[in-house]
C-alpha cells in the first residue's frame, strides 16, 4: 500500500514514542493523557512489549522514546530497556525527573539509555510547580538533573509553551544551558487531554508566529541544539529568515534542521499507548491500529493503517495546508487540527501564513 509523496515501507519511523505506563506522580496542567498516580488496567505486559519490539526491529531501527506517565514507575522498565538495546534499537527516556537518583541514573546508563529528557515549564518553583500541579516539583526535578549529571547521563530539557510562560522562553533557554543540558526542546501546546482546559492559554496564530521568530533568533546564537517541537511551521520560518539573510538551508549548513519535516506524525514518527494503541502521535488521540489485534506486528499497522495513509497523502490536506508551498517542510500540526476542528486533515488552526497560491488567487 503506497501513498503519494512518501514511501513509508522504505523509510519507516525514525522515532517511536512509547507510553509504557500511564501512571504518574505529577498532575500537569497540559498532560495529554490526564495521568494520575494510580494503576491503569490492561497495560501491555512485558511479553507483549517484547513481541512488539521484535516486530519493530525486524524492519526498522528507530530511536525508542520510553515515556509515560512516568516510565520510572514501571517495575519491569530495566527489562524493557535491556530488550530494546539488545535488538539494536536506541532507547532514550522521558522522565519527570522527580524520582531520579544518582544510583538510578547510573543503572539506566549501564542498561543502554543514551539520553533522558526532563521537563521544566517555569524558571522558578512558583511557576513550574503551578504548571506541574505538585508543590516541590521544581526542586525535585533539579535534584534529578543533578543526579543525572553526576552519573554522566546526558539530558535535554523540554518546555511546553503557553501564554503563561511565553515571556520566559529566553530565561528558560538560559536556565537549560546553565544546568548543563545537551539540548533544549520547547513544545508548543497541543490542547488535548488535560490540556483542553488550557485552550485559552494556547498562543493564537499571531502569537505563535512571533514566538517561532523568537525561537529562531535564540537558536541562531544558542550554544546547544534548540529544537521546537509540535511547531511545524518553524521550518517555514527558518527558510524565510535564512532566505532574507541570503542563506540557503542545506544539510551541510543547517544539519538536521534542513532535513526535518515539521510534522513527522505517521511519516517518520509514531506513538504507542500504554494499552497498545498505535497513533500518529501522542497528541492525536485517534487510533491508527491496535497491536493486540494485529498480533503485535507494528510494521503491518505502519504500512496499512488508513490514518497513516491519509497523513502521507498531500492531496488529502485541506485548505491552505493542502496548497502551501512549504508543505514539504511543514504540513501543519495534525493533532492541533483534530483538537480544534475534529478533523486531522483540516488546516493548521494556529498558522498565520497565507500561501502563495492563495495570495495569487486573491489578487487575480
Amino acid at each position: 500500500m503506497t501513498h503519494p509523496g512518501h514511501s513509508q515501507a522504505d523509510s519507516g519511523p525514525r522515532l517511536i514514542a512509547w507510553e509504557i505506563t500511564r501512571r504518574c506522580t505529577l498532575s500537569c496542567q497540559h498532560c495529554r493523557a490526564a495521568a494520575h498516580d494510580q494503576s491503569y488496567e490492561n497495560e501491555l505486559t512485558l511479553d507483549e512489549v517484547r513481541k512488539t519490539l521484535a516486530s519493530i526491529a525486524a524492519r526498522f531501527k528507530p530511536i525508542i522514546i520510553l515515556t509515560g506517565g512516568e516510565p520510572l514507575l514501571r517495575p519491569d522498565l530495566d527489562a524493557i530497556i535491556t530488550e530494546t538495546a539488545a535488538l539494536g534499537l536506541k532507547p532514550v527516556l522521558a522522565t519527570c525527573g522527580v524520582m531520579l537518583t544518582e544510583e538510578r541514573a547510573r543503572e539506566l546508563k549501564a542498561l543502554g539509555i543514551e539520553r533522558i529528557s526532563v521537563s521544566i515549564d517555569g524558571q522558578d518553583a512558583q511557576r513550574h510547580d503551578a504548571f506541574r500541579g505538585v508543590p516541590g516539583a521544581f526542586e525535585a526535578t533539579l535534584k534529578g538533573i543533578e543526579a543525572a549529571k553526576r552519573a554522566d547521563l546526558p539530558f535535554q530539557t523540554n518546555t511546553t509553551i503557553t501564554r503563561k510562560n511565553a515571556d520566559e522562553i529566553e530565561a528558560l533557554h538560559s536556565l537549560t544551558i546553565e544546568l548543563g543540558a545537551v539540548a533544549f526542546h520547547p513544545f508548543l501546546l497541543v490542547p488535548t487531554g488535560r490540556g483542553t482546559a488550557l485552550r485559552d492559554e494556547s498562543l493564537d496564530a499571531a502569537e505563535y508566529e512571533r514566538m517561532l521568530h523568537r525561537i529562531y533568533e535564540l537558536s541562531r546564537a544558542s550554544a546547544i541544539p534548540f529544537k521546537p517541537t509540535c511547531a511545524p511551521h518553524y521550518y517555514r520560518i527558518l527558510r524565510q529568515r535564512e532566505a532574507k539573510a541570503g542563506r540557503t538551508v542545506t544539510p551541510q549548513t543547517h544539519g538536521l534542521d534542513a532535513m526535518s519535516k515539521g510534522c513527522m506524525g505517521g511519516i517518520r514518527f509514531a506513538f504507542i499507548s500504554h494499552v497498545g494503541s498505535v497513533q500518529i502521535c501522542g497528541f492525536l488521540d485517534k487510533e491508527a491500529g491496535d497491536l493486540r489485534e494485529s498480533s503485535y506486528d507494528f510494521g503491518t499497522i505502519w504500512d496499512e493503517s488508513p490514518l497513516f495513509g491519509e497523513v502521507r497523502d498531500r492531496t488529502l490536506y485541506q485548505g491552505d495546508c493542502g496548497i502551501c508551498e512549504y508543505w514539504n517542510w511543514c504540513g501543519g500540526c495534525r493533532a492541533r487540527a483534530h483538537a480544534v476542528t475534529g478533523d486531522p486533515m483540516a488546516p493548521e488552526p494556529y498558522c498565520a501564513y497565507t500561501p502563495e497560491a492563495t495570495r495569487t488567487e486573491s489578487a487575480s
